[in-house]
């Protein structure tokens, strides 16, 4: 049997008791690396389940997933994973490659950043599609995803925004060598990415200069943003203010989110928002 199980989201006791119990008699355990972290780290997981880990990283994901699934016809093999299971499309190719091979699979759950974004009081069936912000670097800069986040709000619809994560990337040199050498990991916060969407809509606002249609659904500097940071750990941290705001904003560690809520909020949702305002907040991002 292949087991996925969820972690949560804020520490090794998120687990369910399902998922722990399943980890305690399985005989491989892995733990997938690149896709989100748990702020507690591998040692303190392993502490609590009482078993060592074996850590799974982008590369045996992806390209050695045999190896994580040999022996599962006949033992208990299980693939640890933040937040929920199906958080990840890389999560749904591993149990297709397992469906391939004859594995049973199994999936425990558990909650993510995708549900556990109503801690700001925003309404869930208010969400439409999630984004993922990448980093940028000198020479790819992309912005497909604000054409989704366009969409969202020409439909009423909040859009989460997930921030790129780095972790064991190798560096572009030690690609053409046989030895692989990682940039250090890197964590995008909410003012890296408030800064990325800055430029795109400095970038759009020329592009659209010659048009005399108004831009209700566009984003621009003071367009109202909520940060997120560790959601479901106990230094949870939320601010709302505009996207300009945002750039200067310092949740501190890692892992960040970003939602840019639709103009139109149900007056329960700015209810709740308003006590995130930030302190400095100007009167442009006020929910009123």
């Amino acid at each position: 049997m292949f087991y996925i199980i969820g972690l949560g989201l804020g520490d090794p006791e998120d687990i369910t008791v399902k998922g722990l119990n399943i980890i305690k008699q399985c005989e491989r355990v892995y733990l997938e690396s690149y896709t989100s972290i748990l702020s507690c780290g591998q040692e303190k997981l392993e502490e609590f389940y009482g078993r060592k880990l074996i850590l799974a990283d982008r590369e045996m994901v992806e390209q050695r997933a045999d190896e994580i699934l040999d022996g599962a016809t006949t033992q208990s093999i299980a693939f640890l994973v933040v937040g929920d299971p199906f958080g990840a499309t890389t999560h749904t190719d591993l149990m297709l490659r397992a469906k391939e091979r004859g594995i049973t699979t199994s999936i425990v759950h558990n909650a993510s950043i995708m549900n556990a974004v109503g801690c700001c009081g925003l309404q869930l069936y208010h969400f439409g599609e999630t984004v993922s912000i990448p980093y940028w670097d000198d020479s790819w800069k992309p912005d497909s995803f604000y054409d989704k986040i366009v969409a969202n709000l020409k439909h009423g619809l909040h859009t989460l925004c997930l921030l790129d994560i780095k972790v064991r990337e190798p560096t572009l040199e030690s690609l053409m060598k046989k030895k692989r050498e990682y940039m250090p990991p890197r964590f995008m916060s909410v003012s890296e990415a408030a800064g990325q969407l800055l430029e795109i809509v400095a970038n759009k606002s020329k592009d659209e200069a010659s048009e005399k249609a108004p831009h209700e659904h566009k984003l621009h500097e003071n367009s109202l943003i909520v940060g997120l940071a560790r959601v479901g750990h106990e230094s949870q941290k939320i601010v709302a203010c505009t996207l300009r705001e945002m750039q200067q904003m310092d949740l501190g560690p890692p892992l960040h989110s970003l939602i840019i809520p639709n103009s139109h909020m149900h007056e329960l949702e700015k209810e709740f928002l308003q006590q995130f305002a930030a302190l400095d907040c100007n009167t442009n991002c006020k929910l009123e």
